[in-house]
């Protein structure tokens, strides 16, 4: 017999996407959720995608993060702010940035918020390891950092221990607008990505070792999906 921690008890859906608006993803998750607190039997799903450039604030975030007048940008295609449900302070999305979307059911893990941020961060953590980065966690703070740089980001909506909202990991994005902002309301650690120390890194290449590290982590057997 195999042993318990090899065995996967759960089979968990993967949508690999490519580019998609924040919206549209964001009430996909909404009706994900929705669906299994109503049919808590649904399988698991990760999502993995990109948006265009989007910022974000939790539902207790301070606008005072934001180095923009919001009112006076508010018709500015080119500046997108959405208040959303997850924890957390502001934070930017953009291509090269890889966003993941778990929707699980803790129920079937383990029914503690703080394991699951701790796990989020450990998928991340062997992302990095398989690139010989050496990526870590700093004690107070949600995320992942490298040599002091924050690289990957996470917050999280929970309802009846159903999950949406996830993690941001900075693989080779335009960093130019992280700027405009405080990210995550953190004044005093800068943001950086992986191609700072992987120059030659790529989205597609860190997609599947970031499937791989999630499936070991919450021992799920991934199975790939098609969004229509």
């Amino acid at each position: 017999m195999l042993p318990k921690n090899l065995i996967h008890a759960y089979s968990c859906s993967l949508y690999n996407q490519k580019t998609m608006p924040y919206l549209e993803a964001l009430n996909w998750q909404r009706q994900l959720l929705q669906e299994r607190i109503h049919n808590p039997n649904l399988e698991d799903i990760l999502i993995l995608l990109e948006h265009p450039p989007v910022y974000t604030l939790g539902k207790g975030a301070s606008t005072e993060f934001l180095k923009f007048d919001r009112e006076n940008t508010a018709e500015n295609d080119e500046i997108k702010v959405h208040r959303i449900e997850r924890g957390g302070e502001v934070t930017y999305h953009c291509p090269g940035q890889i966003v993941g979307y778990p929707i699980l059911n803790l129920y079937r893990h383990h029914q503690d918020l703080h394991w699951y941020l701790r796990q989020l961060e450990e998928v991340l953590i062997r992302v990095l390891k398989i690139y010989g980065v050496e990526g870590t966690r700093i004690p107070g703070f949600t995320g992942v950092w490298v040599e002091g740089k924050k690289v990957g980001a996470i917050g999280i909506k929970v309802k009846r221990w159903i999950t949406m909202h996830g993690f941001s990991l900075n693989v080779c994005p335009d960093m130019s607008g992280f700027a405009r902002i405080v990210p995550c309301g953190i004044a005093d650690k800068p943001v950086a990505s992986l191609v700072e120390w992987i120059p030659d890194i790529s989205c597609e290449q860190v997609r599947s070792h970031i499937a791989e590290c999630f499936a070991e982590v919450f021992n799920v057997n991934l199975i790939e999906r098609y969004y229509l």
